[in-house]
């Protein structure tokens, strides 16, 4: 299975919910997933980590922004934050959630190879 590599470039959280469930869904076929959080998309994994729908995803049976970035994890895929989206967010590396990575767009794409699938979200 070709690895799953999503890069999110705007503080949406929408676009970051939608990108970890696609991140875990192929965790869980047995591929290989990373979601690179670029600039302000960093600002996203602030503690508590919350999002303007998680209310509804909730009342549906879907899991909120914050449950979902564990699961993830939990399961395997990469969340990588930006450095230079750490400055812009006012975050340090010890404020990212437990599990997440630092990493720059080069080094990001030095570990993607010819036979990933790269999505921009």
């Amino acid at each position: 299975m070709r690895e799953l590599r999503i890069v999110i470039t705007t503080a949406d959280a929408e676009r970051l919910h939608g990108a970890l469930v696609l991140a875990a869904a192929q965790t869980a076929l047995g591929g290989r997933a990373s979601v690179f959080l670029q600039l302000n998309a960093v600002a996203l994994l602030r503690e508590p980590i919350a999002a303007p729908q998680d209310e509804a995803h909730r009342a549906a049976g879907l899991p909120t922004l914050a449950v979902l970035v564990e699961e993830a994890l939990g399961l395997g895929v990469s969340i990588i934050a930006c450095q230079s989206g750490l400055a812009l967010a006012g975050l340090t590396v010890t404020q990212l959630p437990d599990g997440a990575e630092v990493s720059g767009p080069v080094g990001f794409l030095q570990q993607t190879d010819d036979s990933a699938r790269l999505i921009f979200a």
